[in-house]
């Protein structure tokens, strides 16, 4: 199964880091045109009870992007991912570590799934599955830097 790594230093401990990654989501999350969560948008993310992954769009309404299979706190964060477009049995899986590096953190995210995805599929924009990584890499840089700049201070 091939994968999308991606990875930022930010200065913050591990715990910080992820309580920042999971409690402030909604607030570093950036929507990516190529990849919307639903054909309404993203919406606004959030972990729900340390058990799924949600969206709440603006008409109130409640997307689950996935389950959380891991929960440990500043050390490791494991979900299924899925959009509103995927069938039941399309779901991908992001795991997120967070490594002390000195006085800062290592955020690595690693997103997998992505080859069992038609390339047909409107995810997938009918990119070539590198093409698709590599936006999906792009996305995913975009949040850790949004992240990044959370936990930066001024």
């Amino acid at each position: 199964m091939s994968a999308v790594l991606v990875a930022v230093r930010v200065p913050a401990t591990p715990d910080e880091t992820f309580d920042a990654f999971t409690d402030d989501i909604g607030l570093w999350w950036c929507p990516s045109a190529l990849f919307q969560l639903t054909p309404r948008g993203d919406g606004t993310l959030s972990f729900e009870n340390r058990e799924r992954l949600i969206t709440t769009l603006a008409n109130g309404k409640v997307f689950e992007i996935g389950r959380v299979t891991a929960w440990e706190r500043g050390a490791r964060l494991a979900f299924t991912w899925r959009q509103a477009t995927f069938t039941p049995d399309q779901i991908t899986s992001v795991e997120v570590t967070f490594r002390a590096v000195g006085e800062d953190t290592r955020v690595t995210v690693t997103h997998r799934g992505w080859d069992s995805i038609p390339q047909e599929h409107v995810a997938r924009h009918g990119f070539p599955l590198q093409a698709t990584q590599g936006h999906l890499a792009n996305a995913w840089r975009d949040g850790l830097a949004a992240l990044a700049a959370r936990l930066t201070p001024r």
